[in-house]
């Protein structure tokens, strides 16, 4: 039976096809409940998921915690951007003094027995004026640490190479080759 990413993004699928290899995508709606606890959000959305389809499966949730927020949005960053945009985003935090800023995937995995597991990558990063790439929500915002350009201003290799989805994928990766 093959292991189903759940998710209508193509870049996320296939970022995570070139890491898992064998993996097929169904883009199908699940609920996402509002919780500031992003593994909440991932068991309900696989709870859901487990509703609709037999097998292994995968979902996942990015979210973004400005440290001048004590947090937040974490993982409401999807509402955050959409009332706001990247220019509104890039102005709280340069407005309250720290444009420190954590990125975070957790990649929620359930078994044909519905098991639960979860795998987080964190990357830390900065707050910057938009740069490059509009179209991919927040990524013209987030400079990573150690680097000069931002998630929008990255090609998509660059950014899978270092992103913390694939820091939470290879996770999976090693999990299921046990």
């Amino acid at each position: 039976m093959p292991l189903y990413f759940i998710t209508g993004s193509a870049n996320k699928f296939a970022e995570a096809k070139a890491i898992l290899g064998d993996i097929k995508q169904l883009n199908e709606e699940l609920p996402e409940i509002q919780e500031v606890d992003a593994k909440k959000i991932i068991k309900a959305k696989l709870d859901a998921a487990m509703q609709m389809r037999e097998g292994e499966l995968i979902v996942e949730d990015t979210s973004l915690y400005f440290d001048c927020l004590c947090g937040l949005p974490g993982p409401l960053i999807k509402w955050f951007f959409l009332s706001m945009g990247n220019e509104g985003l890039w102005s709280i935090a340069e407005k309250m003094g720290n444009t420190k800023a954590e990125a975070r995937t957790l990649i929620g995995y359930a078994d044909k027995e519905g098991n639960m597991h979860f795998f987080e990558g964190s990357m830390k990063g900065t707050i910057v004026a938009p740069r490059g790439d509009r179209d991919f929500g927040w990524s013209p915002i987030f400079q990573p640490e150690g680097h000069e350009k931002t998630f929008g201003e990255m090609n998509q290799e660059e950014k899978n190479g270092i992103s913390m989805r694939r820091i939470a994928l290879e996770q999976l990766q090693e999990f299921l080759e046990r």
